[in-house]
């Protein structure tokens, strides 16, 4: 018996059919207390939020330079 997953995004509760569509919004607080919170919504409905904040870049070693 195959079973299938539906994503559905956690503010608008609609369905997330591609995973382009998809995003992960991790909030981390200051206090470790709190721990760490990560919702999955649609790209569409956080666009505005992501304007404001900063892109960070990848982390991890630099490619080598061509010679």
């Amino acid at each position: 018996m195959a079973r299938k997953s539906i994503i559905v995004s956690d503010i608008s509760g609609g369905e997330i059919r591609d995973e382009k569509d998809a995003a992960k919004v991790a909030i981390t607080y200051g206090d470790a207390r709190r721990g760490r919170v990560e919702l999955d919504v649609l790209a569409s409905e956080v666009d505005d939020l992501a304007a404001k904040g900063r892109k960070v870049a990848k982390r991890g070693r630099k490619p080598k330079a061509a010679s």
